[in-house]
């Protein structure tokens, strides 16, 4: 075992990213890059304070042969959770990343296909409203309810399907994980090519999300005009359909990155935030109750689509609320 791979393996064993081993150390996360990836060698005066922070011996850290035996136990973690480690070949790494994005466009698509669900139903009462479709309100709500629910049916079944193909790597975020040597410098040479991309389509996403309301407000311009109803209606579906492609994107790109994160152990996926994020599926399965409850009882689809980007500013809140308590039960 080199260098890399020890300052890797003690880095994640204390459950710290590399932004937290850096600021221990005084130097650039960049740096504390350099050196896993066995670009770059800490100085002496560095391989000490390393030592020190991992609480192993200089001679563990500097010799290839000596093993985990030497390190100092009067530094050991014991914070009264079973650690279950796994390790991940490079065959593993090239199938989980090649899954991942498969299933960050089948997810994303999902997600879009949601918020446009409501688009048939909203169009089909409009029709029904100005006396322009046969059967009135009633075939107008029958029809649109279930073109709606046929349309999340397909969704969810996307969701399931790209859940159960991920199966099979559920431990990436249950277990905390060892990378066989050249793992990680392999994941980090994608990621870094994959980075542009990433910053791209999550900004053009969130200016889409930000934008989406000029549809609504062009229609007050048409205040006190005869068409200003259906300029109305046209700008909600617009509104409905940019937001889906801003979505898209934005999820998209995150499970892509997230994926990078999850064998690096980096982001939202170190050895920490593994554990305070197990309940993240139910905080999200209340969100999705609370948006249908709300949209089909008020039948505001043009407005209830609000509920997301409102649950995605208050799962920060949650997710360090939820870091906060897993360090208090450690302690």
């Amino acid at each position: 075992m080199i260098l890399a791979d020890k300052i890797i393996e003690n880095r994640k064993k204390n459950g710290w990213s590399q932004e937290d081993l850096a600021e221990r150390l005084g130097v650039s996360r960049q740096s504390v890059s350099k050196w896993e990836g066995a670009q770059a060698v800490p100085d002496m005066k560095k391989i000490l304070q390393l030592a020190e922070a991992f609480g192993v011996t200089t001679d563990y850290l500097l010799r290839d042969e000596i093993e985990e035996r030497f390190v100092s136990d009067s530094i050991s973690i014991d914070n009264g959770i079973e650690e279950t480690t796994r390790t991940v070949s490079m065959e593993e790494a090239n199938s989980f990343l090649k899954y991942n994005a498969k299933a960050a466009s089948t997810i994303s698509t999902g997600v879009m296909l949601c918020i446009l669900s409501p688009i048939i139903l909203i169009f089909l009462a409009w029709q029904a409203d100005e006396g322009k479709l046969a059967g009135g309100e009633n075939m107008a709500a029958m029809v649109g309810v279930t073109v709606l629910l046929v349309i999340v049916a397909i969704a969810v079944a996307m969701f399931l399907t790209a859940a159960m193909r991920g199966k099979p790597y559920e431990y990436l975020e249950e277990m905390d994980i060892e990378t066989e040597y050249g793992v990680s410098g392999m994941v980090k040479e994608r990621r870094d090519d994959y980075g542009e991309k990433h910053s791209r389509l999550l900004i053009i996403g969130i200016i889409l999300c930000v934008l989406s309301v000029i549809p609504l407000i062009l229609t007050e311009l048409l205040h006190y005009s005869s068409e200003r109803d259906m300029a109305a209606i046209l700008g909600v579906l617009i509104l409905l359909a940019i937001v889906a492609v801003g979505v898209k994107m934005i999820v998209l790109t995150c499970i892509r990155q997230g994926g990078f994160d999850k064998l690096l152990e980096e982001g939202d996926y170190t050895r920490l935030n593994k554990r305070s994020g197990k309940y993240d599926g139910i905080y999200w399965a209340i969100v999705l109750a609370a948006y249908l409850a709300w949209s089909f009882i008020t039948s505001r689809w043009d407005m209830t689509w609000i509920i997301w980007p409102v649950a995605g500013a208050l799962f920060v809140a949650y997710h360090e609320i939820m870091k906060a308590l897993v360090r208090s039960v450690k302690k």
